[in-house]
């Protein structure tokens, strides 16, 4: 009875963020992102309202903040678990002081998780502070902070065969 009362509340509080994050996105001042906002609003009419709402859940839950996306709500999901699970694998027991992450190996690590689960090209950038501008595939993109501290930015490429161009035969020499 308690958990339930506790998961009303977090879902409470994550309707509460959605409702505050769109209105702070499209009423208070134009948004930075440009496509990438708007994308992300059309990608939220289009899934269901309680997939965002247990969405929302676990971000809270994982103390997640997520800042963009242009994802399905089930990868997102995918994503933040992951992310939290490769974290507190690499913290060491409660004893010990709290070492940083390193980021190298958490991106490698999410980038690996992905390009197995949902086929190659994926990349991912893991950093306190970084800067980027990047051109996704359509539904792979996102973008959140872990203990608003560590961010972390997601996004899959389309991968292209290339194939070489056969070399002209050199005349020979007399």
């Amino acid at each position: 009875m308690e958990k339930a009362l506790k998961l009303k509340e977090k879902q409470g509080q994550a309707m509460q963020t959605l409702q505050q994050q769109d209105s702070h996105q499209f009423q208070a001042k134009p948004p930075k992102q440009g496509l990438t906002t708007i994308t992300t609003h059309v990608e939220r009419l289009k899934s269901r309202p309680e997939d965002q709402v247990k969405l929302a859940a676990t971000a809270i839950t994982l103390n997640v903040r997520l800042r963009s996306s242009d994802m399905p709500a089930h990868m997102q999901n995918h994503a933040l678990h992951h992310t939290r699970s490769l974290l507190d694998s690499a913290a060491p027991p409660p004893p010990a002081p709290k070492t940083r992450p390193n980021p190298t190996h958490l991106a490698r690590a999410l980038k690996k998780e992905f390009d197995s689960v949902y086929g190659p090209a994926w990349h991912c950038v893991v950093g306190t502070s970084f800067g980027s501008f990047v051109t996704h595939s359509p539904g792979g993109f996102v973008y959140f902070s872990v203990d608003d501290s560590l961010s972390v930015l997601l996004f899959k490429t389309e991968v292209q065969l290339v194939k070489e161009k056969p070399q002209p035969a050199q005349a020979a020499k007399p």
